[in-house]
Formats: structure tokens, sequence, C-alpha cells
């Protein structure tokens, strides 16, 4: 059985971010893996390192002792409220349902569960969210950077993805993301747009792309919507996403040109940051 990968925090956004992994689980009759991982630079902050220092080392202990049951009794809750999605409300077995709380760095920690994993899902935004609106989790860029499987990034708010955007330039992880589309039946009845930019390729570049993706998805059933956009990337597909009402961004996640180094430097950060969708990243 497929399996795909649920990385929560416990935040509102990790909450959304089941949802979503409970609708694509049911259309690939996949199995679920929630991992949450208790940071480790919490039990190494100045200021316990300080009471160790004025109060000696059996109080520094203690401190230490209390924030780890406190993680414990966190995981507990985390664990009893992704059951309720997924199985109370979501209707999964209990055998299709699996929890996992881990000590460390996620980054770190991510590689032995994803190994098996289709997809890894994660919150656009963390615990935190309501105090930094305008920043993007912490260890996100460097989990999809690290990350050998298509990540899933999530918005705030549920939506079912029945419109989809493609941003295709030709280059590999493009490719498979269009043969992930193509092959998937969980986008099988959505509205596909595919959208290449005309950057720094040639306009027949662009359309040779365009015609390539168009017919890819035409022989799996689907009609795209295929456009050439001009501009920045950032800015016109945003737009783009906005004007059409689109509910989700598929996009390669490395490469040479600006379209496939989406998530690299402030092209990423700025297009997550303006797209309130989901974005689904393919290496």
């Amino acid at each position: 059985m497929k399996r795909i990968l649920v990385c929560t925090d416990g935040s509102a956004y990790a909450g959304v971010c089941c949802e979503y992994a409970l609708w694509a689980a049911k259309r690939m009759g996949a199995a679920v893996d929630v991992l949450y991982v208790s940071d480790l630079r919490q039990f190494e902050i100045p200021a316990i390192a300080d009471l160790s220092g004025s109060l000696g080392v059996q109080p520094y202990q203690g401190v230490v002792g209390q924030l780890q049951e406190l993680e414990q009794h966190k995981a507990k809750l985390i664990e009893e409220s992704s059951r309720r999605i997924f199985i109370e409300q979501g209707g999964m077995s209990k055998e299709q349902f699996s929890f996992h709380h881990e000590t460390g760095l996620l980054v770190d920690s991510i590689g032995e569960f994803e190994e098996r994993a289709a997809l890894v899902f994660l919150g656009k935004r963390g615990e935190n969210a309501n105090f930094a609106k305008g920043h993007l989790g912490s260890m996100l860029e460097r989990v999809v950077r690290a990350s050998t499987r298509p990540c899933w990034i999530t918005a705030r708010k549920f939506i079912e993805p029945n419109k989809i955007a493609l941003a295709f330039d030709g280059g590999k992880s493009g490719l498979k993301a269009l043969q992930w589309i193509a092959d998937t039946p969980i986008f099988k009845n959505a509205e596909i747009h595919v959208l290449t930019v005309a950057d720094d390729l040639s306009e027949n570049a662009c359309l040779g792309h365009l015609s390539l993706a168009e017919k890819a998805l035409q022989r799996a059933g689907h009609k795209p919507r295929c456009e050439m956009l001009n501009g920045e990337v950032e800015t016109v597909i945003a737009d783009y996403v906005d004007d059409f009402g689109i509910d989700m961004l598929i996009a390669g996640a490395y490469g040479h040109s600006r379209l496939r180094e989406l998530f690299i430097g402030s092209t990423t950060t700025e297009l997550l940051r303006r797209c309130r969708i989901p974005v689904l990243c393919f290496r």
C-alpha cells in the first residue's frame, strides 16, 4: 500500500495539513504516517543554561525534565487530534494510520520516514503563525531542499483542489510533476492550467513546452488550458492564481531557470507568501 507522510506540530496549519493529507490518501488508497518532532533546541536555550550556572546542576536537570514531560503530553494530544481527523472523522482504518514522535530537528528526522512515502505534507507556517503572519515556517525550505519526495505545502484553509496550475518549463522536475498529474487519480476530474513564463526562455521554447504538456495531459484524459505568461516569474504566477481562482499550484523545485528555482531564495519566499493556496513541489 502507498503511504504518505504528514509533518505536524499541533498548530492550526498542521490541522489543515491533515485535512489535505486525508483528502489525498482517500484518492490514492494510501496509508498515513503522522510525524511530530520535538525541537531539540528548546532544551538548549540560553535561559536554561543560565539556570544551570546560577542554581546548579540539579535544578537545571529538573527544568529539562519538566520540559520533556510537557513535550510528551503535547505529543499525546497531537496524536489524539490526528487520530480524530484520520480515523474518527475521516473513516480510515487503524491499520492505515501510524503516529510517530521523535526528538531532534524535523529536517534531520524526516529521512527514514519519507523513504516509504509517496508524498510529504507540511504546513506553510507553524505554531507562531499568528505572531509572524508574514513569515514562513522556519523548517519549511530546509525540509523541501532536503526531501527526496514531492512536498505538498498546505495553506491555512482547506479548499478541495478542483483547479490546478502547473508551472512548467520542460525541466526534469517539471516533467516529473507532469507525469505525476497524468498518472495520479487525485486530479482525475480537476481543471488543469499549464503555465510557462517567458523569462529566460524564448517564445518558441515556451510554446514547445506547452505543446509537450498539453499532449501528455490529453493522453491522460485531461483537457488542459495552456498559457504563456510574460514578466517576473513569482509575480505573474501569483497574479494568475488570483485571477483564475486556482486552488493549487504544482511546480518543480530545482534547476537553472528562474521557474525551476521557485524554491531557492527570494522567488520561493515571495511566491509562497503571495499564493494563499497549497503548493506541491517536485525535485
